[in-house]
């Protein structure tokens, strides 16, 4: 397509993906260290645009890459004004996997060095070997993230939510309220029986059932985090921390902290819920247990390596499975199938 595009449309290609490049630049901070190879594809690139490049160069400035070209014109790199040797690569290689094991800044990874008796290495020599592998300083690798603070603990981590549903009562339709638990490492999931009234003694109901539940297990719950709904009370932490529960308060509108329970959540409603005509409290208690059952035992879940959440082994696998081997299996009514091996 491109390459029958007439001289106006190249242009309109070009001036699209300049805009596009100018988003993508401003969404990364700081510098942009390029290595070896990729400056030679830039510098091969940019000497055929002439002066232009200096409108479309973003990763650096014009200047920068005239000085690339003239020192990939000459041959010869720039001279170390102290006259110092390179590292050797076995020692270059250690202080890269020092910085990308733990993390450290400058100084501490000389300490590391020092401690297994590697001496005369500065700080500004680990700083360039650093910045020539494009591996930032050590503030900006070990900031903590809430990514890494699901993986530390989630194994021990549940995340808890409410969830409403109308049912079809003898007064007309009426909201019932859930709480759905969690667990961040296994997906499993703990649904409440329903409530019309969810106030503060419901919730620490529910939640003493969850811990009853769970607290025996070799994982036990260590964390429950939560978003800031006026209904997780003094008295709900209070029962959690009776059994060495503490709470993760998640900041204000920031339900994208809570997106594996949210996702749970659209899942039972649009794969279950939505699609039953609920007659009250009984009915939809039964109806959610049902589904959370099979969900936990049987729904293949991505994060799962396509295992459902409590199965702890994968099957031994098969090259080839006959078909007679194979049933399907209905569950919550036949709004479900599944498909499984029959028992040997």
């Amino acid at each position: 397509m491109i390459a029958s595009a007439s001289s106006n449309e190249l242009a309109k290609y070009v001036e699209f993906l300049k805009e596009e490049n100018k988003i993508l630049r401003s969404r990364v901070p700081g510098q942009i260290h390029t290595k070896p190879d990729e400056r030679s594809r830039l510098i091969k690139l940019g000497k055929a645009l002439g002066q232009a490049i200096e409108e479309l160069i973003t990763l650096v400035a014009p200047s920068t890459f005239y000085r690339w070209c003239r020192e990939g014109d000459s041959g010869k790199k720039k001279p170390n004004p102290k006259g110092g040797q390179r590292k050797s690569r076995e020692i270059r290689e250690f202080v890269i996997e020092i910085a990308k094991t733990t993390g450290f800044g400058y100084t501490r990874i000389i300490g590391e060095l020092r401690k297994v008796g590697i001496k005369g290495i500065s700080r500004q020599t680990v700083r360039n070997i650093l910045k020539e592998e494009g591996i930032v300083p050590g503030p900006d690798r070990t900031s903590d993230c809430w990514d890494n603070f699901v993986k530390r603990h989630a194994e021990t981590l549940w995340a808890v939510d409410f969830f409403s549903v109308k049912t079809v009562t003898a007064r007309g339709l009426k909201d019932m309220y859930l709480l759905a638990f969690l667990c961040l490492s296994s997906r499993e999931v703990i649904v409440s029986s329903s409530t019309e009234h969810p106030n503060s003694a419901w919730v620490v109901e529910q939640t003493k059932e969850f811990l009853d539940q769970t607290i025996t297990r070799e994982h036990k719950p260590s964390i429950v985090m939560h978003d800031r709904d006026t209904k997780f009370t003094k008295e709900f932490t209070a029962a959690l921390k009776a059994k060495d529960v503490r709470t993760n308060v998640l900041p204000v509108a920031s339900p994208n902290l809570n997106g594996r329970c949210e996702r749970f959540i659209q899942t039972i409603k649009y794969e279950c819920l939505f699609k039953f005509i609920l007659f009250g409290k009984r009915h939809l208690d039964h109806v959610v247990s049902e589904f959370a059952d099979y969900y936990n035992k049987k729904r293949a879940h991505m994060e799962r390596d396509h295992l459902p959440p409590i199965r702890k082994r994968a099957p031994k696998a098969v090259r080839k499975l006959s078909r007679n081997k194979i049933e399907v299996r209905s569950y919550v009514g036949g709004l479900v199938q599944s498909f499984e091996r029959k028992a040997a």
